[in-house]
């Protein structure tokens, strides 16, 4: 059995009181808002009970001596935010506080100057996230829609593999509708690639269900509404 890790009692802990950990800077559009909520409410709704912490927008912070880099998504298992997540060091992703990097990150690329494939792609190779996402929808960098880097030892190598064996859990892209919008999205899926489903798209189906049920009912003479 693995041993718990016990952090020393001298560990000193970073002063975190003069790092800004937000702005309010609006810096997204209404495609990439709408992506990075159906990757993290589709994770919620499918996962109840689970132990992760999935957001969007919120800093991670990998050295009090630099800035936070901000990631579109983040995925990190067996964590989750302190109770007090109004306190100073726990309104974002300390790595020093969390213990680890996030294992998944995803980057919605709207420009050209995002730097994904050069200085934020060299940052998370640094930190060690084990997977870091490039959703290119509108072919900004290049004929690539998605590129997907795997950490193999200290390095991030290309991958057509998009099953991210370490987090259990798989992307594809998929048309349909979110949010009355008909569009191609990137989506989390299982290892039979099943997509995650919102919380929406859950009571969608099982409204569904009841309604062929009922009439399954009704073709055999019952009144489903008397049972």
């Amino acid at each position: 059995m693995t041993e718990p890790i016990v952090l020393c009692e001298d560990y000193a802990v970073p002063d975190v009181s003069n790092l800004v950990t937000e702005d309010d800077t609006p810096v997204d559009n209404f495609a990439s808002a709408k992506q990075q909520r159906l990757l993290v409410s589709s994770l919620y709704s499918s996962k109840p009970g689970e132990i992760f912490l999935a957001e969007s927008d919120v800093g991670v912070f990998h050295t009090p001596k630099l800035p936070a880099i901000v990631p579109d998504v983040f995925l990190s298992l067996d964590v989750r935010v302190p109770d007090n997540w109004w306190e100073k060091k726990n309104r974002s992703y300390f790595i020093w506080e969390f213990g680890k990097p996030p294992e998944v990150v995803i980057e919605i690329v709207s420009n050209k100057q995002g730097d994904e494939l050069t200085n934020k792609l060299q940052i998370y190779e640094q930190i060690r996230v084990s997977y870091y996402v490039v959703y290119d929808p509108s072919g900004q960098l290049g004929e690539s829609v998605l590129r997907l880097y795997e950490l193999r030892g200290m390095r991030y190598f290309e991958t057509a593999e998009t099953w991210l064996e370490q987090v259990g859990l798989g992307l594809t892209l998929w048309q349909g509708e979110y949010e009355a919008k008909q569009d191609t999205w990137l989506r989390w899926c299982d290892d039979k690639g099943n997509i995650l489903l919102t919380g929406d798209e859950r009571a969608q189906r099982a409204e569904q269900r009841a309604e062929r049920l009922a009439q399954r009912l009704r073709s055999l003479g019952i009144d489903p509404e008397e049972l």
